[in-house]
């Protein structure tokens, strides 16, 4: 019975090149396999728009997408009749960019204009909430922070220290505390101080947890009953590293409390 595990098998060269070209192909990113597809070609034609197809595809942009983007692309070379597979990175860029909705603007005669921001956990929420709160105060707004996420350890701590570092104002509760009570404190307070934007940190939660997503539901409701139209933005904030993983995320996520932005955090990852 052990004796299947006391012979070592070993590889043959052919193995190890196999590796070794698998291993390369996933280091490379999106422009690299598309330069690797359409080496030797001159002009975009069906068959590298075929190639395109599949590079795209590999690299988990998705099917929907990535037929969006080669049919736009099609409807580009039908124009031009002529187009360099040299221009081909640029026109993907744009192409992607025209897919891509406009940010969502802070409406200034809202105040407070209240946002909040969900997640799963570990995708970088707390310090995307900084980066916001950093921007607005920049832009010479004030800025009001909720430490919404009463149950991550240090999750508070982690809060006061970018409220410290950024110079803007912090409600906060004890840890376990009720976080619909902490976004109602914060709420109260932006009123009082008359601040121009309060974003509301939740905590990290699995989409799958029913009870987890009914708390934001909570959240939101808790809010609506002192001011109706609140939050004004529900963020969702994302691992670009995630995948096709993430449509699961933001379906469950947008049937729970409604999303009006998305923010990918981590490009510089893996993806």
């Amino acid at each position: 019975m052990f004796g299947l595990f006391s012979k070592e098998k070993k590889g043959t060269p052919q193995d190890a090149e196999r590796l070794s070209e698998g291993l390369e192909r996933s280091r490379e990113g999106l422009f690299g396999r598309l330069a690797r597809a359409v080496a030797g070609k001159s002009t975009v034609d069906a068959a590298v728009l075929d190639e395109l197809e599949e590079v795209l595809v590999s690299s988990d942009v998705g099917v929907e997408t990535t037929l969006r983007i080669i049919e736009r692309i099609e409807a580009r070379v039908k124009r031009d009749k002529y187009v360099s597979t040299s221009e081909l990175n640029g026109i993907l860029r744009e192409e992607v960019a025209a897919l891509m909705k406009d940010p969502v603007v802070t409406d200034g005669s809202i105040k407070p204009y209240v946002i909040m921001v969900v997640g799963v956990n570990g995708t970088g929420k707390t310090t995307t909430i900084a980066k916001l709160a950093n921007r607005y105060k920049s832009q010479g707004r004030s800025v009001l922070l909720a430490a919404g996420d009463t149950f991550r350890a240090a999750a508070i701590e982690q809060l006061e220290e970018w409220c410290r570092r950024i110079g803007v104002e912090l409600v906060k509760h004890r840890a376990g505390a009720d976080p619909g009570a902490v976004a109602f404190d914060a709420l109260q307070a932006a009123r009082a101080r008359k601040v121009d934007v309060l974003i509301i940190d939740t905590a990290g939660r699995l989409h799958t947890k029913v009870n987890l997503m009914e708390e934001l539901k909570k959240i939101q409701r808790v809010l609506r009953k002192s001011m109706p139209d609140a939050p004004h933005q529900n963020l969702l904030v994302l691992d670009a590293n995630t995948g096709q993983n993430a449509l699961s995320q933001a379906r469950q996520f947008i049937d729970a409390v409604g999303i009006d932005g998305i923010v990918l955090t981590k490009l510089d990852g893996t993806a």
